[in-house]
């Protein structure tokens, strides 16, 4: 269970300054990869991302300027390490309408999310072919993708069912040594009907029976995405 005190919220008029730092995929992803691993050099972190030392030491300054990571113990007393303070960035989606700097910090937050989950899939298929993970894991693995038809208030109440599990089953898993790092990206995106073209000097359908037509031959879709929160991406 993530508390208060591991999670940062991210208000787009109190910390612009902050979102703006942070509007960088390097740093999304530095900050990904220190919740992820643990506290980390700067030297660990170039190997990870195949940057320089001496770029990624700068971009952990300048998130360290803005409290989203701090100086850990050090390993050896000589090279400085670097730990995430929170588990998970989160943020209310309406409020970060208001600029366009935080919709870019969404938009890009979202798309380090499903980066995060294509190296993810890498990572879990090396270490399934080169046997770093038991049969067991083989079955309840992998990723679905659903299209379901559902309101505004089902879609809320769809996230907070997803949060009480994943919170009870984390705490019931807490201590014992089968359990492992799980990536676990949840997604829920609703998206316009789509309008078929009409051919050229077509009628505009005028009443209501038409329209429904034109409605139900187009069908509901559904996509995914990201949520309101970063955990190992953001």
């Amino acid at each position: 269970m993530v508390s208060e005190e591991q999670r940062r919220v991210l208000d787009p008029t109190r910390d612009a300054a902050a979102l703006k730092a942070l509007t960088h995929p390097l740093r999304i992803r530095l900050l990904g990869l220190l919740r992820q691993h643990g506290p980390s050099t700067a030297s660990e972190l170039a190997v990870l991302t195949g940057e320089s030392s001496a770029s990624t030491s700068y971009h952990l300054r300048v998130l360290a300027k803005y409290a989203f990571v701090a100086e850990a113990r050090n390993r050896d007393g000589r090279e400085r390490r670097w730990q995430a303070v929170h588990a998970v960035t989160s943020w209310d989606n309406r409020a970060m309408e208001a600029s366009a700097g935080s919709r870019a910090f969404v938009g890009l937050a979202r798309r380090r999310q499903v980066e995060h989950l294509q190296d993810s899939l890498v990572r879990h298929e090396t270490d399934v072919a080169e046997g770093r993970l038991g049969e067991e894991w083989l079955e309840p693995s992998g990723i679905t993708d659903l299209l379901p038809v559902l309101t505004p208030e089902s879609l809320t109440e769809l996230w907070a069912v997803i949060d009480r599990t994943l919170d009870e089953l984390a705490a019931r898993d807490a201590g014992d040594p089968r359990a492992a790092q799980v990536v676990f990206l949840a997604a829920g995106f609703p998206l316009a009907a789509h309008q078929p073209a009409r051919p050229a000097g077509a009628e505009t359908p005028t009443d209501a029976g038409a329209a429904a037509e034109a409605e139900a031959a187009a069908g509901p879709e559904a996509a995914a995405d990201a949520s309101a929160h970063a955990g190992g991406a953001a």
